[in-house]
């Protein structure tokens, strides 16, 4: 048994035997218990990915009565993928073990946590359509079991349970089908069987269709993303944090696999197609981001515009690649994975740190909270630090990935001289246009979600009387954070790790560049984050010394509250909030967004001239819920009610139906 087997096999057993600890262990162990077997889950994937990264062969096979042989063999792709997940695991299984309470301590939410992290690590490990379809819908269910522990608490929960469960059964069906497909040309359901028919035939690009839509719906795509700002704003901080950074991960690797180990040389179509459909999911979420006022539907969103830029960019690495412009084609695939990774990382502390605010205040709405900077300190500082890598700005993972992104379909716009390259001259521009909005938007989304949550005076009582996370739970906000700055100011040994994984050659497309940086000599850009913080650093000591001199001279009265909007005797109702500040995007946006509104005017006794109260009401829904998946609902709610007609009771009318059916299936036969 080779070393990347003895992993794998590792990792079930520590999974089943963390499983049985959380269902045999008293209640006041199973917490640490259980959460501290989920960090040894992961470090041991980890392992087993960190091992099928660096090239160390070999394959577990796992018999079952129903399925035959299950096989896990994870080549590089994989074993990168399986660390993304793994990492997110280990940050959501620490803040899991002193967060969770209530209906989330139980043995089944235990044990449903358990077999989640196994079944999304085990998902990139699998050789085979049937074990990969297993591992997907394992994982699949145990995300069900674990949205739906707070149920009882909140009949929202079982809406959201039904829509999500719904949306995750249809990615499944058309993933399936896509295989299928693929199976019955490769006459195997092997990968390395697949990999090798090639593409070309209308059968593969049909199968190509139902696995880029089934990986979609599971990585929050347009406009399969209905189940996102229902399914994460209820479930539990960890397991909103697990979905959102690592589930909707297992979708990015599909699309992974599709188009780069399974059928890496599609038509140039593919990749407008892939673009077309990140570019409208990155501009989408980003404006629903942006005027709502629901801290974690606001994340929600924010996820379907980074996976938006995410298949932005392996869509134009499948269109450059199929132009031969491989520098560039492989500059985005690299910025793909570096957003994923990225994405991972600072979603999942923002996830964390939304869960530590409604922890101390029973609260996510951002109109009733503010001036948590000084009661939890801690919290504010991972939550500003990821939103800095939401927005793309510099020192974090989110710069470089996006900086990586701009570089590729700038050089990618340059092709000349094919019947193609005009296609390329409008969707290169297009996409840098898309990044650059979606840039500017998430910008202004995030100082909103900082500004008013942690910045300005308390707006509720609950606000004004919060308090710091527990430990447990800021070891993982720091941990998160650090790991972004990491990122962000050192890139060059994480982008070349990642190169390793992804290319054949990687030395020919990222290279360390000066203080750890990173360069692409294929389309000839470097960049070096430590170097330029350094230099900022240097520039900006002269000015703080300047600014410390003059202050000392010149002292000003500050008010007794900072950021209490210019004095100390303004009212938090004087204050902006998270719905005026995002009230000029709605206007500007209105044709996009729909937003309904309602106005209620109460007049001074029987005066039609004197007001005494003006309510303004304004709701902000999803347009592909209003206007495509109630239309469809409504209509498929009408035949239900028109199909009660066909069991009244009768068993003649039954006896007629048995005689109808058997006749058209005689007819059937004969014919």
């Amino acid at each position: 048994m080779t070393a990347l087997a003895a992993s794998l096999l590792t990792e079930l057993i520590v999974a089943a035997v963390v499983v049985l600890g959380a269902f045999t262990l008293p209640a006041r162990w199973r917490s640490p218990v259980s959460g501290l077997g989920s960090v040894v889950l992961s470090a041991v994937a980890a392992t087993t990915g960190i091992l099928a990264m660096t090239g160390i062969g070999g394959a577990l096979s796992v018999r079952t009565t129903l399925a035959g042989a299950l096989t896990f063999a994870p080549d590089r792709l994989g074993g990168l993928f399986m660390v993304i997940v793994s990492l997110v695991g280990v940050l959501a299984s620490l803040y899991a073990m002193r967060s969770a309470r209530g209906a989330e301590t139980s043995r089944s939410g235990w044990a449903a946590w358990v077999v989640f992290l196994a079944s999304m690590q085990l998902v990139p490990a699998a050789a085979d359509m049937v074990s990969f379809l297993l591992a997907w819908e394992l994982m699949t269910l145990c995300s069900v079991l674990l949205l739906a522990t707070g149920h009882r608490l909140r009949s929202s929960v079982a809406s959201a349970t039904i829509w999500y469960l719904a949306m995750s059964q249809l990615s499944f069906f058309l993933v399936a089908a896509g295989f299928a497909v693929l199976a019955g040309v490769a006459g195997s359901t092997s990968f390395a069987a697949v990999a090798a028919i090639g593409s070309g035939s209308w059968q593969v690009d049909v199968a190509f269709v139902l696995l880029l839509v089934g990986f979609a719906a599971k990585a929050e795509l347009v406009p399969l993303h209905v189940w996102v700002p229902r399914v994460l704003p209820e479930a539990p901080a960890p397991v909103a944090a697990a979905m959102s950074g690592a589930m909707v991960k297992v979708g990015v690797y599909g699309a992974l696999l599709v188009c780069v180990r399974l059928l890496p040389a599609g038509p140039p179509w593919w990749g407008v197609l892939i673009m077309a459909l990140g570019g409208a999911s990155a501009v989408y979420g980003i404006l629903q981001a942006s005027v709502n006022s629901g801290l974690k539907v606001l994340l929600a969103y924010s996820t379907t515009e980074n996976m938006g830029l995410v298949f932005l960019a392996v869509g134009a690495a499948v269109l450059l690649r199929g132009l031969d412009a491989t520098a560039a084609a492989d500059a985005a695939l690299m910025s793909a994975v570096l957003l994923t990774i990225s994405h991972a990382l600072f979603k999942t502390t923002l996830f964390l740190a939304a869960g530590a605010i409604e922890h101390a205040t029973d609260e996510t709405n951002l109109d009733r909270l503010g001036g948590l900077l000084r009661r939890m300190p801690w919290t504010a500082a991972a939550f500003g630090i990821a939103a800095l890598s939401a927005a793309a700005l510099p020192i974090t993972s989110g710069f470089v990935a996006e900086w990586t992104l701009l570089q590729s379909l700038i050089h990618g716009s340059r092709i000349s001289g094919t019947p193609v390259a005009v296609i390329v001259s409008v969707a290169m521009p297009l996409g840098v246009a898309v990044v650059a909005l979606t840039a500017g938007l998430a910008l202004l989304t995030f100082v909103k979600a900082y500004g008013i949550a942690f910045l300005a005076r308390p707006r509720s009582a609950e606000a004004a009387t919060a308090v710091e996370a527990p430990l447990g739970m800021r070891v993982s906000l720091v941990a998160g954070a650090v790991a972004i700055i990491l990122l962000g100011v050192l890139p060059g040994p994480a982008a070349q790790a990642v190169a390793s994984a992804v290319f054949t050659n990687p030395a020919e497309v990222v290279r360390s560049a000066g203080l750890a940086g990173v360069s692409f000599p294929g389309i000839g850009v470097l960049l070096d984050p430590a170097t330029l913080a350094l230099i900022v650093a240097l520039l900006a000591v002269p000015v703080l010394i300047l600014v410390s001199i003059v202050s000392r001279r010149h002292r000003s009265r500050v008010s007794e509250l900072p950021w209490g909007g210019g004095g100390s005797r303004a009212r938090p109702r004087m204050q902006y909030t998270a719905t005026s500040y995002a009230e000029p995007l709605v206007r500007v946006f209105d044709d996009v967004l729909k937003p309904s509104r309602d106005v209620q005017v109460t007049h001074l006794g029987e005066s039609r001239y004197l007001i005494e109260r003006v309510q303004i009401e304004q709701r902000m829904t999803d347009v592909f819920e209003t206007r495509v998946y109630r239309p469809l609902l409504n209509v498929a709610e009408r035949f239900g009610v028109l199909a009660r007609h066909a069991q009244n009771g009768s068993i003649h009318r039954y006896l007629a139906y048995s005689f109808v059916a058997l006749v058209i299936v005689l007819v059937v036969v004969a014919l």
